[in-house]
């Protein structure tokens, strides 16, 4: 048998897993911070010593959200279906928190269309914020990381479960088809990003308790055929995706990188 070694420190002795969901004194950029999972988010990495800009497009409610959260976080104006602004907002963050440690993608929309009656402008819209700005707002907060030298860094994107699974009788094509596009961006991004010690991982709920979800368990109906579908028996809560995306932030996850976590509740392995 292998006896531990000794770590005796001036607090006593230490567990070997002290530290590895450590991130006080790092930095964040969270786009998508005041809907109520970058909110969720948003809280639990300021509870944890993390100084964060918060991002959307609208000013209001950034600073709402920034009074509750307190001096650790500054709210930075982006509309995420405009490359120009994520550029500034990222290079805005940057200068404010003097360098970007961690990088949270919570921007996403949803517009239901049937494939028969699907249109060009709503295809384009839920692409353009879903997918095309993933990549450009991991660019902007790419290139920020990689200037700073052997800092490291490491992207978080919230995808859904849609990204592996369709939706049958709904008019899910441009959300889960943004969705699964997200996948092989997570996964092309994190062997890109590499070499240069920064890590690119994805979480993927089902059903969150939201207001935005609200549809699905408010009808009694839905809801029941919605908890049926769940080997857990639940959806989601926000603290559920936040504990998530701190241990993708964390030095519990600085070997793992290019992989999507389904945050579902057992959907995805059953039928």
């Amino acid at each position: 048998m292998v006896e531990k070694a000794d770590m005796t420190t001036e607090k006593g002795t230490l567990s070997p897993f002290d530290g590895y969901f450590d991130v006080a004194g790092r930095t964040a950029f969270i786009a998508g911070a005041y809907g109520d999972i970058g909110a969720a988010i948003a809280g639990a990495l300021v509870a944890n010593d993390v100084r964060i800009a918060i991002a959307g497009r609208n000013e209001a409610k950034l600073s709402e959200l920034a009074s509750r959260l307190g001096d650790r976080a500054a709210p930075v104006v982006l509309d995420a279906s405009d490359v120009g602004s994520i550029r500034n907002a990222v290079d805005a963050a940057a200068v404010s928190l003097g360098g970007i440690d961690f990088f949270v993608n919570s921007v996403g929309i949803f517009e239901e269309e049937r494939l028969l009656d699907a249109t060009p402008e709503s295809f384009d819209r839920v692409t353009a914020v879903n997918y095309r700005a993933a990549m450009f707002l991991g660019q902007a907060v790419a290139r920020v990381q990689v200037a700073q030298g052997t800092r490291g860094g490491r992207h978080v994107h919230l995808l859904s479960v849609r990204a592996q699974l369709g939706m049958r009788d709904r008019g899910y094509s441009s959300y889960s088809g943004s969705k699964g596009g997200l996948v092989m961006l997570v996964r092309q991004h994190a062997l890109e990003l590499a070499p240069h010690g920064i890590t690119v991982n994805g979480v993927a709920p089902t059903v969150v308790r939201t207001a935005m979800a609200e549809h699905w368990y408010a009808d009694p109906v839905k809801r029941e055929k919605l908890l049926a579908r769940i080997p857990l028996g639940r959806i989601a809560e926000v603290d559920d995706v936040a504990g998530v995306v701190l241990f993708f932030l964390a030095p519990a996850s600085s070997f793992v990188t290019g992989q999507v976590l389904y945050l579902d509740g057992g959907i995805t392995i059953s039928q």
